[in-house]
């Protein structure tokens, strides 16, 4: 089963979409991570949940 590490990102009401593209494109980029989850509010912000799959080594003998 696969494992991943979440984390939420809140943009407030005045974030324009051009610079949400950008923040959202560096997370992805540098971090690994993808969107889980996004929540478009009727007052303009934005909840946004980016996950990561958890990557666990096997030991070998």
């Amino acid at each position: 089963m696969v494992e991943y590490t979440y984390f939420v990102l809140s943009l407030p009401r005045g974030t324009t979409r051009d610079t949400a593209r950008q923040i959202l494109t560096e997370h992805a980029e540098r971090g690994g991570w993808e969107i889980d989850r996004l929540r478009l509010y009727p007052d303009g912000s934005r909840r946004i949940q980016l996950r990561r799959k958890v990557i666990r080594q096997v030991r070998t003998f």
